[in-house]
């Protein structure tokens, strides 16, 4: 017998697959059905995949009905975002600069490889900033990513259709990246669950770069549960990513326990950096994340993150400087082809000298030292993601575009490397969502998880499905 029930995470689809309540081929007839009736108004994805996933979903009930023992992900919904080489369709970036063929020879990309040898039925590919980087440019062919909670505002960067498409039900999962937020900001303002693992756990080969040592590819779900999952299938070495980590990969949903006895938290409100002000009611939702912590167990101490001005200058300048490296000879053959705002923002790194990304490099080596200081007291470090709800899409400059994460603290982790866990937390005074970051030592994943599976035990954010309007 089969449910009509909207399954919403990944956990639960497993589960009811197992049990004999779903199909694959109900689950993604279910998410294809959503992209049907709101991708003209969300702008998720840039290419679908709708035959090949439907003989996919088709080849898991095969299994079921056969009795064979079913792969981690099979039969689950999972959009991957455009910059992820995958053999299915082209790789664009959301950008006319891009080779048409870049990606195709060279195959999957490690994480795409992955996530479908344990079963995953690819959806599509998902709508992101171009190359990465920016905000929406209406006067590019492409769709503009929109909030899934207000279709008049901003998704967030980079990872837009990633986050908007889960918070649509137009998949269970998706794949992100993240240099200065890029998975943190979309799920935080799309109310979905996002993380930024330690630098180096995921590799990233086959993934069109943006800062060679600042970005990180994550997942990206309803749930930390959700998230654990994924990474327990993306994590581990890839040869072929000379930053790719040798570190052993934990057993990660083994390690959501739900409690968080023993476990001190050190707080830090970061509300004297928040430039572009602060909603009304995130205060309020904060401090009661900060409650349901403690009720699962933990102890909850303030404390005040090292450098915070200086590292997320140094986001700023390294990726600049490695994005300008990399789109350097492009950007003087075929400027026009790229959006204004991406525009600025390369060129911009033009103007990075040897000795500022030096100096920035060598500053950052010392922030580490003191993060790491810091997490020898505590165990883990909880802070806003931001200190507002998503951006009307009509109040982004093009010619400013690094304004929008002005009261945004994504950039702050990039740098420094270290796991970071985004999740919802109620809904700001504009009525969209609002999001607490969760971050731990280097390749703690397991820590950071566990927190955020005990604070979403004990609440519902997670699962909230939004009215599109």
């Amino acid at each position: 017998m089969t449910t009509t029930t909207r399954i919403t995470t990944v956990t639960d689809a497993a589960a009811a697959l197992r049990h004999g309540e779903t199909t694959a081929s109900e689950l993604l007839e279910q998410c294809l059905a959503a992209a049907d009736a709101l991708d003209d108004r969300i702008g998720v994805y840039l290419a679908r995949f709708d035959d090949l996933a439907r003989d996919r979903a088709a080849r898991v009930d095969a299994k079921i009905a056969a009795g064979q023992p079913l792969a981690p992900l099979d039969g689950i919904p999972l959009g991957i975002k455009d910059i992820l080489a995958s053999t299915h369709g082209p790789t664009t970036a959301q950008s006319q600069a891009l080779d048409s063929a870049w990606g195709m020879a060279a195959g999957d990309s490690a994480v795409v490889e992955r996530l479908e040898r344990a079963g995953a039925i690819i959806t599509g590919k998902t709508t992101t900033m171009e190359f990465a980087v920016g905000v929406p440019d209406p006067d590019k062919p492409f769709p503009i990513p929109r909030n899934a909670w207000d279709t008049e505002r901003w998704a967030g960067g980079s990872s837009s259709g990633s986050a908007s498409g889960l918070a649509t039900g137009m998949f269970l999962a998706a794949i992100g990246t993240d240099t200065a937020g890029s998975i943190r900001i979309p799920a935080a303002f799309n109310g979905t669950t996002g993380l930024k693992p330690t630098f180096g756990r995921v590799p990233k080969s086959g993934v069109v770069p943006l800062g060679y040592t600042l970005d990180h590819v994550g997942p990206m779900a309803r749930s930390a549960a959700d998230c654990a999952l994924l990474l327990s299938i993306v994590a581990g070495h890839d040869p072929a990513d000379s930053y790719s980590a040798t570190a052993p990969v934990d057993e990660y949903p083994g390690a959501l326990t739900g409690d968080l006895g023993g476990l001190t938290i050190g707080v830090d409100n970061l509300d004297r950096y928040a430039n572009a002000g602060i909603d009304l009611i995130q205060p309020q939702r904060f401090t009661a994340a900060l409650d349901v912590l403690a009720a699962a167990g933990a102890r909850i101490v303030p404390v005040e993150v090292p450098m915070y001005p200086e590292v997320v200058a140094i986001d700023v300048v390294v990726m600049l400087a490695e994005a300008h490296a990399y789109h350097r000879s492009p950007l003087r053959s075929r400027w026009m082809d790229y959006g204004r705002a991406t525009r600025i923002v390369l060129a911009s790194g033009s103007e990075i000298s040897a000795s500022d990304y030096l100096q920035a490099q060598r500053v950052r080596r010392i922030a580490a030292t003191r993060m790491a200081e810091l997490l020898n007291d505590v165990d883990l470090v909880v802070t806003p993601t931001g200190h507002l709800g998503a951006p009307r899409l009509d109040a982004i400059d093009q010619f400013q575009p690094l304004d929008v994460l002005a009261s945004l603290h994504t950039p702050y982790w990039n740098p420094l490397g270290n796991p970071t866990l985004a999740l919802p937390i109620g809904l700001s005074a504009d009525g969209t969502p609002l999001s607490m970051s969760i971050s731990g030592k280097h390749f703690d994943e397991a820590t950071v998880l566990r927190a955020g599976d005990a604070y979403q035990r004990r609440t519902t954010h997670h699962l909230a499905i939004p009215t599109i309007r």
